[in-house]
């Protein structure tokens, strides 16, 4: 997947493709839905498939002091749209500039002069330009007559009998629902980073931890323990292994962290990991953080939050692929290998 930064200064090998326009924060099945229009109006006109998106996220320029909030970081994003076959991203730095534009002149200098778009696609509530004076009617229009087709995906629901949305997302995750927000987004929802060296209690205690800080601008879950499946993305074993483990998101209020923390301890593992790039997927909450007495108490806890975590982690449904989704009863697709718990 090619990467373009700038709607200028484009080679000619940039221009002329078939654009999904969006945020696209969390990538989810609505997203997913739009994209898959885009696809076909490209194959149609046998232009490559791209995508439109914006950094910093325009809700952060416009709102910098709002409590974070993205579902994905940039490098996450655009794995995800790789992932979904999208050839080009068109991440565009929304600027003071970029945000003053009124609507007509992001469809003339952005889409049509800079990019030289082909078709675009975008969701019913898109809005673009100055003060969100853009909507879809008017791409519609102003597109024809500079030179491009305009498609308007309705928003879905699947299940939930509710719309796919990032809000909903980020709504179950606060709550503590994992398998609802994975519903939405087709997969479940990841935390990842760099491991780090942390105090090393756990492993005084028997349960070593992965240690991964939470991105400053993303969302921050419901604190907890949760049953996880984790992966390292600079896996060399040729295929991605999901490791099944349990982990404690917050700031551990036996010891007051100063920022949350991702503390995640892998079953049966034990190779080093600091320093490596983890994956963790969020499956299932297994209960609020806690305030302990003592050390005992704190790992009589613990020994029963790894027992839960198996139990949960036998029955539940995985898939490491994506977007397939993560419902799939026992077993991997080719190129992914699922760790079982202990006794599934």
């Amino acid at each position: 997947m090619q990467v373009y930064r700038h709607h200028d200064r484009l080679p000619d090998d940039g221009r002329g493709a078939v654009v999904a326009v969006g945020n696209f924060d969390g990538v989810h099945r609505g997203h997913q839905a739009v994209i898959d229009i885009a696809r076909g109006e490209a194959e149609a006109l046998n232009a490559p498939l791209g995508v439109m998106t914006f950094e910093p996220h325009p809700r952060l320029f416009f709102q910098p002091d709002q409590p974070p909030f993205r579902l994905t970081a940039f490098r996450t994003k655009a794995r995800l749209l790789h992932t979904l076959g999208v050839e080009r991203l068109y991440c565009l730095p929304f600027t003071r500039k970029l945000a003053g534009l009124e609507a007509a002149d992001f469809i003339s200098e952005v889409l049509a002069k800079g990019l030289g778009l082909r078709h675009v696609v975008v969701g019913d509530n898109f809005r673009f330009g100055r003060k969100r004076g853009g909507d879809p009617d008017l791409l519609k229009r102003e597109g024809a007559r500079a030179g491009f087709g305009t498609s308007v995906v309705h928003r879905i629901g699947g299940s939930l009998a509710e719309a796919y949305s990032s809000t909903q997302v980020r709504s179950y995750l606060a709550d503590g629902n994992p398998t609802r927000a994975a519903l939405m987004l087709g997969r479940y929802w990841e935390i990842e980073g760099r491991v780090r060296h942390g105090a090393k209690r756990g492993r005084a205690f028997g349960f070593p931890t992965a240690n991964i800080p939470l991105r400053s601008n993303l969302l921050r879950p419901a604190y907890g323990v949760y049953a996880v499946r984790a992966a390292l993305e600079d896996d060399g074993a040729g295929a991605r292994r999901w490791l099944p483990g349990v982990a404690n998101l917050g700031i551990a209020p036996m010891y007051g962290y100063d920022e949350p923390l991702l503390e995640t301890h892998l079953f049966d593992y034990s190779e080093d990991l600091y320093g490596r790039h983890l994956r963790v997927a969020l499956i299932d909450y297994l209960r609020p953080e806690e305030r302990f007495d003592d050390v005992e108490a704190l790992k009589r806890q613990m020994s029963a939050d790894c027992e839960k975590a198996r139990q949960t982690l036998a029955w539940e449904d995985w898939r490491g692929d994506w977007p397939a989704g993560p419902f799939v009863r026992r077993g991997a697709p080719p190129g992914e290998q699922v760790v079982p718990t202990s006794g599934s």
